[in-house]
């Protein structure tokens, strides 16, 4: 980021702060004081929500849709079930069972209130960061007057205008270690994130994060890491996290949906489409 005056710095920066803990506290899975765990605490009845959280499960929604259920918001009790999110009510563990769907939300945006059927959880894991990226980035450049990057554990988001060289990314299959193999691209608006089944593990070490609704398992296609250039950030992490979904089939949607992406597969090769570029690359 580059501002006039440390003024102008300190205000994007506050505005960043703000927005990624509103988001945290309406949409986290992981707080058992979020919005979101009252949400799933209450299936059954609709329950009036804030406007963030009601922008948020719409948001999930419509990624749900856009990707045919690829990415849905309704695998909570599986993810539990996989050790991959809290139970806040112990009791015993529930069995893997399918994913009940998204259209099983009705989101009421007249009465702002949303309602879950009994024994479904939401968890907004692969669109709430995104969001928080997008806001915080808009709303860091109306405080700081400037172009921005907002980076959120490999969620990209960029508004206003970039430097003259554009921003240089680094993207490797975990984003704390950009010394790690990799490329740098560089990037001049919109989002970009980079979804990667090597970090985050369940209770057995192997199973991974990303799952697929139609088996309510870890997705086991030939990806390990999917990023993908979009638009918004929004979009680039509901692409990126149905790549790994779709598997085999991802390259021939991506490149229909002329998106830029670059795939690494379980073979540690990379595979460039929709023009991502392929100088840089180490693998």
């Amino acid at each position: 980021m580059v501002v006039a005056d440390r003024s102008a710095l300190d205000a994007a920066v506050s505005e960043v702060k703000r927005t990624v803990k509103a988001v945290d506290d309406a949409c986290s899975s992981f707080r058992e004081d979020s919005e979101l765990a009252l949400l799933n605490a209450s299936a059954g009845e609709p329950v009036v929500v804030s406007s963030l959280l009601l922008t948020a499960v719409r948001v999930a929604l419509r990624a749900a849709g856009e990707t045919l259920g690829a990415v849905d918001p309704t695998v909570g009790q599986v993810l539990i079930a996989h050790g991959l999110l809290p139970e806040f009510s112990p009791r015993v563990r529930p069995r893997i069972e399918r994913v009940p769907g998204y259209a099983v939300v009705k989101l009421d945006q007249v009465s702002s209130s949303i309602e879950l059927p009994r024994g479904v959880r939401l968890d907004l894991g692969a669109t709430a960061k995104a969001l928080a990226a997008d806001m915080a980035a808009a709303a860091a450049k109306s405080a700081g007057g400037c172009g921005v990057l907002v980076a959120l554990c490999g969620d990209l988001a960029v508004a206003g205008d970039p430097p003259a060289d554009g921003w240089q990314v680094r993207i490797t299959d975990d984003h704390r270690h950009c010394d790690a193999p990799g490329q740098t691209v560089t990037i001049a608006g919109g989002g970009l994130a980079t979804s990667s089944v090597t970090v985050r593990r369940g209770d057995d070490g192997v199973t991974h994060h990303v799952i697929d609704p139609a088996t309510g398992r870890a997705a086991a296609g030939p990806w390990r890491t999917a990023t993908v250039v979009a638009p918004s950030c929004v979009e680039a992490n509901t692409v990126s996290t149905a790549a790994i979904v779709l598997g085999a089939r991802a390259p021939a949607w991506l490149q229909a949906e002329q998106l830029p992406a670059r795939l690494v597969g379980t073979d540690a090769r990379a595979r460039h489409v929709g023009g991502w570029p392929t100088e840089g690359d180490d693998l």
